[in-house]
């Protein structure tokens, strides 16, 4: 028995040692865990339950030349409450002021509020929403809520903002105006205005603020002011007019709708300061829609055809190796040139002219012949010409996405003995139209070449950040002699040349028609021909004041497909509409004009796009592509699909009734 007894006393020795050695572990693992790890395992349940969540700057706004509004961020504002944070006597004295408050907003009984609310207290829940998408004097509204107004802590509020870019001019100048948007990789596409000045000027500065998890994949302020306050951006004041603006975007419009042509832009520069007033770029949808698809104007690169015949004839006039009174026989209209044969547009030809008038009438065997002539044993004087103005390089302006130009020279490629009478007439070469009508403004200007600018100051307020000035890139192009003579022919060739049904005794205008294939590399050209067609010049021809290129690409040939015909009609309308309608000279250029066609478009558009969120507007009798911009920003995702163009004459939905997610609106436009 004793044996047995002294057994059992061994075994709880051991037990109780081993318990001993147990606590000790314990012990010692709790002064690790607490002295030695404690802030590693700190730190690990404030990652995963309170986070710096960062507050992004409002954008700065985006401005016309006059002063109207292009782009905003509007704050909006989603307004919750933690039902539990409230201490009892708080919550019991403002309860039912805070929902006959509630009530009086939303609509519904203070009794379901005071229900709804009690029963998130009851259940614990640290975040019930109240209202979503609020402006910020709602927002300014419901801070002032009883309960609501004794801040987070004591009143449970809070409060998430968010920014939204609006566009009060629709969709025009969309593309020029831009945007920038981050993709799930992080990556950011800039393009227009708005994504080239991003960085440096609109974005701001982002600010900080804690919050906490309350469960539930929910996250709510630790308190009701920002840690690091966000710092919004500048605002950028563009060159753009309005007026012009809206000139321009329906002139174009009009025309590729009436040609069914695929896509085209035009560009208007002010002739002294390469301010540009006007930029529209519209592409074709599936649907047959137009929209600011793509920025063709800076960044699209293509050969330039008749439209180039005046660098051509300039190069030749300048190294004297021509004069206007050179005679070129043009033969019947066909001529072979290295074993490959070069036409005219005119049947039969135009015989033995002038050099003047071949450019005048566009011929392409005029310009082939004098540059291969003079040229031809020494192609790269030519190239040398070329490289003088700048033409083999970029304008480099702000906007992203600027289109390589490419000028060939011997050694390269695309070099072959046909590269220089094919270059002579806008063939084997590429500029852009921006490109182009730069060079074109230098002519109106005297032979001043300045690069496009898009902008004229940023401001804070009504502080200057930074202002901008003309900016010349090359002060004198070419001779007086050889200016003068280029733009006697130019003026011709809308009196008595290709431009000829553009004339009119009430305005003048100067400039050339340019028609080039496209795609003729492709198989079965010839059953399915394609043509970019375009026009540059500037007005009034007296004293230049705008120049303006235009270029359609791919128009109906069934339609039509010559400059003369598809791209000179935008260009007259827009510098007749000009002439007409915004008669900006130079006494009253210091006046503050104030359009109220503008002015009012504006107010609809803002006081529409303010107020339907998320019910359906009447977007009856609007043109198509500002009904799509206004439904596709509204608060809720639906599909909108648009049949027919023009402006909208019936929509699915009614107006006032309420949308849903993935919901299918219906316009129908003519």
């Amino acid at each position: 028995m004793a044996v047995n007894e002294k057994g059992i006393l061994n075994r709880l020795y051991f037990l109780a040692g081993c318990m001993f050695v147990f606590g000790v572990a314990v012990m010692f693992k709790l002064f690790s865990i607490q002295f030695l790890q404690g802030d590693e395992y700190r730190a690990l349940v404030d990652s995963r339950d309170i986070k710096n969540v960062t507050i992004p700057a409002n954008r700065g706004n985006v401005y016309a030349n006059d002063g109207s509004l292009l782009a905003t961020s509007i704050p909006k504002y989603n307004i919750a409450i933690d039902a539990l944070t409230s201490k009892s006597g708080n919550f019991e004295a403002n309860i039912k002021p805070l929902c006959d408050s509630l009530s009086g907003y939303l609509g519904k009984s203070s009794a379901y509020y005071q229900r709804e609310i009690r029963k998130a207290r009851l259940n614990k829940n640290q975040y019930y929403l109240l209202v979503k998408n609020i402006n910020y004097s709602d927002y300014i509204r419901f801070r002032n809520f009883p309960l609501l107004e004794l801040g987070a802590i004591s009143g449970g509020l809070i409060v998430e903002q968010k920014t939204k870019r609006e566009f009060p001019m629709g969709s025009i100048a969309r593309r020029t105006i831009g945007y920038e948007r981050f993709d799930d990789e992080g990556n950011v596409t800039r393009p227009g205005i708005d994504g080239a000045f991003g960085v440096r000027y609109l974005r701001g500065t982002d600010g900080l603020r804690k919050k906490q998890k309350i469960g539930n994949g929910k996250w709510k302020p630790m308190t009701d002011y920002n840690q690091v306050e966000p710092k919004d951006g500048y605002d950028v004041y563009t060159t753009i007019d309005v007026n012009i603006q809206d000139i321009a975007h329906h002139a174009l419009l009009k025309q590729l709708e009436y040609y069914k042509a695929e896509h085209g832009c035009v560009v208007v520069m002010e002739v002294k300061t390469g301010e540009i007033r006007a930029i529209s770029n519209l592409g074709r949808t599936s649907k047959g829609v137009y929209y600011e698809k793509l920025n063709y104007a800076v960044g699209e690169s293509h050969e330039p055809g008749s439209t180039f015949k005046v660098m051509a004839f300039m190069a030749a006039l300048e190294d004297k190796v021509i004069d206007t009174s050179t005679v070129v026989d043009t033969q019947n209209g066909r001529k072979r040139f290295y074993g490959r044969f070069i036409h005219d547009s005119r049947y039969g030809g135009y015989g033995k002219i002038s050099a003047a008038r071949a450019l005048e009438v566009s011929s392409n065997i005029g310009l082939a012949t004098l540059i291969d002539k003079h040229y031809g044993s020494n192609p790269k004087k030519f190239i040398k010409r070329l490289k003088e103005w700048r033409l083999d390089k970029k304008l480099d302006v702000p906007i992203i996405g600027e289109g390589e130009p490419d000028i060939p020279e011997p050694g390269s490629d695309k070099w072959s003995r046909n590269a220089l009478p094919s270059m002579a007439y806008g063939y084997n070469l590429e500029l852009t139209p921006l490109q182009t009508l730069t060079f074109y403004n230098a002519i109106a200007n005297k032979g001043e070449l300045i690069r496009p600018r898009f902008l004229k100051a940023v401001k804070e307020f009504d502080k200057d950040i930074e202002v901008f000035d003309k900016d010349v890139v090359k002060r004198r192009i070419c001779s007086d002699e050889t200016l003068n003579k280029v733009r006697e022919v130019l003026k011709n060739v809308v009196i008595r040349g290709t431009g000829e049904k553009l004339y009119s005794k009430n305005f003048s205008m100067a400039g050339k028609t340019g028609t080039a294939r496209t795609e003729y590399w492709k198989k079965g050209w010839e059953k399915n021909k394609k043509y970019v067609s375009s026009f540059a010049g500037y007005f009034p021809v007296e004293n230049p004041k705008y120049s303006c290129i235009v270029v359609i690409h791919k128009p109906s040939t069934k339609i039509g497909f010559y400059g003369a015909d598809v791209t000179g009609p935008v260009f007259k309308r827009i510098a007749q509409k000009i002439y007409t309608d915004t008669p900006m000279i130079d006494e009253v250029e210091s006046l503050n004009v104030r359009v109220a066609s503008a002015e009012k478009e504006y107010e609809a558009f803002y006081e529409t796009s303010s107020t339907y969120r998320t019910i359906m507007p009447n977007v009856v009798g609007l043109p198509a592509m500002d009904a799509l911009a206004l439904l596709e920003n509204m608060d809720v995702n639906i599909s909108v699909k648009l049949n027919g163009s023009g402006v909208v004459t019936s929509q699915s939905v009614n107006k006032n009734e309420k949308l849903n997610n993935k919901q299918i609106v219906v316009l129908q436009a003519s």
